[in-house]
């Protein structure tokens, strides 16, 4: 199976320091590589925890992945309130206007069933995800926004 953007990698590899037990929503997938956010590890602080976010109500962060911690990057399903975002499967939208998300996270029309924020992401250059697979180190499932978005990945 190849991997494709709206794909979840499951990690197989026990003792990963960077991906033990990770599950990754493939956001981006294309000639030059891949990108994926982990979104099944809370990070240990919460949204309103980043001096430029404390006024807003204390919702979680996930631990994107290892490349650049210090972004924020979110996946959403309601591309009604936020603008911006690009499909990447289904009702699954990649970034958009991160100001509008914030407003409606605050004023409470969006909550975590509809939305994640990670911290980082995971990222492959061409060819590299697609060795690991063939390695036996990622097993591909398909996502859909209720299992995305309900973080129940058991059995995953």
């Amino acid at each position: 199976m190849q991997p494709y953007a709206g794909k979840l990698l499951i990690n197989t590899t026990p003792n990963d320091p960077d991906f033990n037990n990770a599950v990754i929503f493939i956001a981006e997938y294309n000639a030059r590589g891949a990108l994926g956010l982990i979104i099944n590890q809370q990070f240990e602080r919460p949204l309103n925890a980043l001096a430029e976010y404390s006024h807003c109500p204390s919702f979680p962060l996930y631990m994107g992945g290892p490349v650049d911690n210090e972004h924020l990057y979110f996946i959403h399903s309601r591309a009604d309130l936020i603008p911006g975002g690009t499909l990447v499967s289904n009702d699954i939208y990649f970034g958009g206007d991160f100001a509008m998300a914030i407003t409606h996270i605050s004023q409470q029309r969006i909550d975590e069933r509809f939305i994640k924020i990670c911290i980082g992401y995971c990222g492959w250059d061409a060819g590299e995800l697609e060795a690991e697979i063939a390695d036996g180190g990622w097993r591909l499932e398909e996502g859909n926004a209720e299992l995305i978005f309900s973080g129940s990945f058991e059995g995953t």
